[in-house]
């Protein structure tokens, strides 16, 4: 849970601070460009996830997670001495793999440690610890942006969180053994194309998780590029923009502490659809509801909505894959959830260049709660 709070803070200071950064030092004007950061992250940790999962399940989760965080530590001073937008394009592109490498490990050594009957608790902590150090470290690199400039103070806070995950993960066990238990040498990794066509499209749990974790990184992607020029659009200052960027992933965080633990005892299902249907009303206040008053409150109810939703995926997909093929199942998962914040950078920063922010923002509402009655139809109720 520490690694992964690490994990989380290092994604964390981009939230704030980054796309302000393309408008202010590199003069970027359209919203697809500055989203084109997004668009390497996301590509890139899709397919860090994919192999992540595959890797693992064959060779253990620990190189993996030691792996993940040495992509981590060019990202900053990458950014720190960019001379142009597209240094800042590379250095997310590790960024991905680090989030791809990283985050993947800590999900499937807690699933590995925990066992089946306190899965989606378990999992809740795990997300939970990431996502309360996103917001916390949002808010600290925009507070240091506003009194420090937008460079090098977020960023070398970055980098410290870096270091610090690259030396607690050197100190982890591994816990292929664990797994080996659990499936009492009966199970065997399949090969890599018949579980992508399981996870993807057969199994219809982990299938319906896929998608709803495409659209869920779809909007956060939204939420994480988008929103802060929208916000200094109408007006914020660097300080409510930071408050604004941070609230939504606290709520988020601190939500799953209780929603893992819910998703054990009331079934999987009726979290995922009343959690995407939430977030896509949300979404849509944005722009139906103004002032900062209106969109904090708009902000929790995002968080709350993607609580519900994230850890319980991941939960889903652990109750419906093999042992032996776990690993890369959630790999597979992760990959179209991490998708998601390309294709929402795509969507977003297109639409938001021919028609405008608000249309940006309920066209990703619209695909949202599209989500939601998808899952509703077609997974299975327990």
């Amino acid at each position: 849970m520490l690694i992964n709070a690490f994990v989380g803070g290092v994604v964390g200071v981009e939230r704030s601070t980054l796309a302000p950064l393309g408008e202010h030092d590199f003069q970027v004007v359209s919203r697809t460009a500055i989203l084109s950061f997004l668009i390497s992250f996301g590509l890139v940790k899709a397919g860090s996830n994919l192999a992540a999962g595959w890797l693992a399940d064959r060779f253990g989760r620990r190189m993996i997670l030691v792996a993940g965080w040495i992509a981590a530590l060019p990202v900053a001073p990458l950014i720190i001495f960019a001379p142009s937008w597209s240094w800042v394009v590379a250095a997310n592109v590790l960024l991905g793999i680090n989030q791809g490498l990283a985050w993947s490990m800590t999900v499937n050594m807690k699933i590995d440690l925990v066992g089946p009957r306190r899965r989606g608790f378990a999992l809740g902590l795990n997300e939970a610890s990431g996502y309360v150090s996103v917001s916390l470290a949002a808010a600290a690199a925009g507070f240091l942006a506003a009194s420090f400039g937008l460079r090098p103070a977020p960023y070398v806070l970055a980098e410290g969180l870096a270091v610090a995950g690259l030396l607690l993960s050197l100190l982890t066990r591994e816990t292929t053994r664990h797994v080996e238990l659990e499936s009492q040498g009966d199970d065997a990794p399949r090969p890599l194309a018949a579980a992508v066509v399981e996870v993807s499209f057969r199994d219809r749990s982990m299938s319906s998780a896929c998608q709803a974790g495409m659209v869920n990184n779809l909007n956060d992607g939204m939420a994480w590029a988008l929103l802060p020029l929208f916000f200094a659009a109408q007006g914020l200052d660097l300080r409510e923009i930071a408050i604004l960027a941070a609230v939504y992933p606290a709520v988020w965080g601190f939500g799953q502490l209780g929603t893992g633990w819910m998703s054990d005892v009331v079934g999987r299902k009726v979290l995922i659809v009343s959690g995407m249907l939430l977030q896509s009303v949300a979404i849509a206040s944005f722009v139906v509801l103004q002032g900062f008053a209106w969109w904090l409150a708009a902000a929790v109810l995002l968080g709350a909505g993607t609580a519900m939703v994230y850890p319980t995926l991941l939960a889903v997909v652990g109750d419906a894959a093999s042992p032996a093929n776990r690993a890369t199942s959630v790999g597979i998962y992760r990959t179209w959830r991490d998708a998601g914040y390309a294709v929402g950078a795509i969507v977003a920063g297109a639409v938001a260049d021919a028609a405008g922010f608000p249309a940006a923002i309920v066209a990703v509402a619209a695909l949202t709660g599209l989500s939601g009655v998808l899952a509703w139809t077609r997974m299975p109720g327990r």
